[in-house]
């Protein structure tokens, strides 16, 4: 006689949209909850006091809030630019490396032509520029995959590490002023090549850019036939074979697409935030961006709030870390907490568990 399992474990064929949005919140109260246990035994601080800290962090001031938005349109862009290949079931882990080779390009056109052209003529260069170069980057670990069967993920992890040497290499050749192994601020005083203000802040225009993409790659997923393409490849490279589509096609066309759209997140990283270039450009942003694209089922509206609240953590965590005099494991651990709360959310909306029926004996007279 076979016993059945006390824990039955299966995978959902569907599931409610708010049903799937309170998992979520519920997720996200327990982790809140369990952050409160953690933070009282190890420092007896009140969580209360410490949540109030993490909000300041991140919307204490305009200029804060201001920062918020920055980093998180440069967080969506990364994952919108990651969307693509991940849903194709190509494993790009190469994003930090496309950052890089967007903002090596930038900060050249900025360094050499910035203070030639117009405003938005160097804007748009630099934009066409660096997703040109990104594509590229993108498309060489596609075309080896496509024709070679290489596997993606060392190919895009070990593309990485040349961007982050190239970028060294540049960072080397621009020294300003020389020997302080640094670029500096570029064209500081002309602020040639920099983002300029939109109703007056400093930051809109990132704004403008990156939710302008994250529509084009909604509407290019869901809509389009290209993105029907990368779907069936996805879910079956049989099946896309047998019904005409030419794989290795989609697959080189995808990833310069995601590669273009990685690099344009250096653009914007170099000319509408940092104004410079050094190898932590990046600042792993290019893995965080998986995350946020895994979270959000490669749903780019989705990553809107994905990207929001990875960021507030992020800079909440900052905070409580200065605030009361924490070292970053501490505010790490609670961050950490947080997300795997969030991370196991998704683990009970696409799975159900089923506990063993007890059943009941029937009786004889």
């Amino acid at each position: 006689m076979i016993k059945e399992p006390f824990i039955r474990i299966s995978k959902r064929t569907e599931i409610n949209r708010y049903y799937a949005w309170a998992i979520r919140g519920i997720s996200l109260i327990l982790a809140l909850l369990a952050c409160a246990v953690v933070i009282y035994a190890m420092v007896r601080l009140n969580p209360l006091r410490v949540y109030a800290a993490m909000w300041k962090g991140a919307f204490g001031t305009g200029k804060r809030t201001w920062v918020l938005i920055r980093d998180v349109m440069t967080l969506l862009c990364i994952g919108v630019g990651l969307a693509p290949a991940f849903k194709m079931r190509f494993w790009n882990i190469g994003a930090e490396g496309q950052i890089l080779i967007g903002g090596i390009v930038t900060a050249a056109i900025m360094i050499y032509v910035g203070e030639k052209l117009s405003t938005p003529l160097i804007l748009i260069l630099m934009f066409v520029s660096s997703a040109l170069a990104g594509a590229l980057w993108g498309f060489i670990p596609a075309f080896f995959k496509a024709k070679f069967g290489t596997n993606e993920t060392l190919f895009t992890l070990m593309m990485n590490y040349i961007a982050i040497q190239l970028t060294s290499f540049c960072v080397s050749f621009w020294e300003n002023p020389y020997g302080s192994n640094s670029v500096g601020i570029i064209n500081r005083g002309s602020k040639a090549g920099w983002f300029p203000a939109v109703f007056g802040e400093q930051y809109v225009l990132n704004v403008i850019i990156v939710l302008a993409i994250t529509i084009i790659v909604y509407v290019y997923l869901k809509k389009s036939k290209h993105g029907y393409e990368v779907a069936v490849t996805g879910e079956s490279v049989r099946t896309a074979e047998y019904i005409g589509i030419n794989v290795p096609l989609v697959t080189m066309r995808t990833m310069a697409f995601s590669g273009a759209i990685g690099a344009i997140a250096g653009f914007i990283a170099v000319s509408g935030a940092s104004h410079t270039i050094s190898t932590s450009t990046a600042g792993g942003r290019g893995f965080t961006g998986i995350i946020v694209a895994w979270l959000s089922k490669f749903n780019t509206f989705t990553m809107i709030l994905v990207s929001l609240l990875l960021v507030f953590l992020e800079k909440g965590a900052s905070q409580i870390a200065s605030q009361f005099d924490l070292n970053d494991y501490a505010s790490g651990m609670i961050k950490g907490i947080i997300l795997f709360f969030i991370l196991g959310a998704e683990f009970f909306i696409e799975y159900k568990i089923k506990f063993r029926e007890r059943k009941k004996e029937v009786l004889s007279a």
